[in-house]
């Protein structure tokens, strides 16, 4: 979630990775992934698809951009589509000095010379889309916020004690209590999500940088009391078994943002696209391309 609450935010950001009952991770050839040195790092971004629409999907504060594996294929058909792994996540380099997320977004976007796009961005990923879109407009033409937070809102104190409990493991070293303790989170999953958890923690197991790296990424200024400027279409997807408070971000989205549209996911959590890929597909898809 924001950048503000540290150790606990990874958490509770590992946590709500950890959802779903989807089916197992479609059998595909292995996407081209591709370098980009961005101000002494090197990003790893991933690209398919000829349409003449371009949508770049931005992962959430803890897992890399394997996140997206179970709707990747289905946006491959429809458009132009790009990933990639923030920094210090998958393949991307950890960061080694203060820098800005929407500054990486923007150096990728240029060199695949995209002048316009429309962003689907997941949990922090979404507050990185809401700044991005504030400091590019000219650059964004559609947003889908997915679970999204929105920065300059506060967290409940409910929030912030779970976030703590659920970050004991890892400040003793402990990843696999980490996980553990997170597929356990009664917020995260509707019930019979068995089959996303183990897949998320497979992920997480491989790539425990995922939630380890140092956390450098600068301030910005509050997105909530600029949320106005946003002109363009807006969806928010939220899982109706999500985190009390990402509700309540959705309703300050919404409330903020003149042309939004809401969509409550039934039996899903954080990451809906984990538990549902094929109706997150279809309402995402449709969404993007009758706007």
């Amino acid at each position: 979630m924001t950048k503000t609450l540290g150790c606990a935010e990874a958490i509770v950001l590992l946590a709500a990775a950890l959802v779903g009952n989807a089916p197992a991770r479609a059998q595909n050839a292995p996407p081209h992934g591709s370098f980009l040195e961005v101000d002494g790092a090197k990003l790893y971004y991933e690209e398919c698809g000829s349409g003449p629409h371009a949508v770049v999907l931005v992962h959430d504060g803890v897992l890399h951009s394997a996140a997206w594996d179970e709707v990747w294929p289905d946006f491959c058909k429809h458009f132009h589509t790009i990933r990639y792994d923030r920094r210090g996540y998958g393949r991307s380099s950890v960061a080694t000095h203060g820098y800005y997320e929407t500054d990486d977004l923007a150096a990728i976007l240029h060199h695949l010379n995209l002048k316009r796009v429309a962003i689907v961005g997941s949990s922090h990923g979404g507050e990185i889309s809401i700044n991005f879109t504030l400091d590019h407009p000219e650059m964004v033409e559609q947003l889908v916020l997915v679970g999204a937070v929105v920065g300059g809102m506060p967290y409940s104190k409910h929030f912030l004690e779970r976030g703590d409990a659920l970050g004991k493991p890892l400040e003793k070293g402990n990843i696999e209590g980490a996980i553990a303790a997170a597929t356990k989170d009664k917020y995260l999953t509707a019930p019979g999500s068995d089959a996303a958890k183990k897949r998320m923690a497979e992920i997480l197991s491989a790539n425990p940088q995922d939630f380890t790296h140092p956390d450098l990424e600068l301030p910005v200024k509050p997105a909530l009391p600029r949320l106005g400027e946003i002109r363009i279409p807006t969806m928010l997807l939220v899982g109706d078994a999500d985190i009390p408070d990402v509700h309540a971000h959705a309703g300050a989205i919404e409330a903020g943002v003149p042309r939004t549209r809401r969509v409550v996911i039934s039996d899903a959590g954080h990451l809906m696209y984990l538990e549902k890929p094929t109706e997150f597909s279809q309402i995402v898809i449709e969404f993007l391309e009758n706007q």
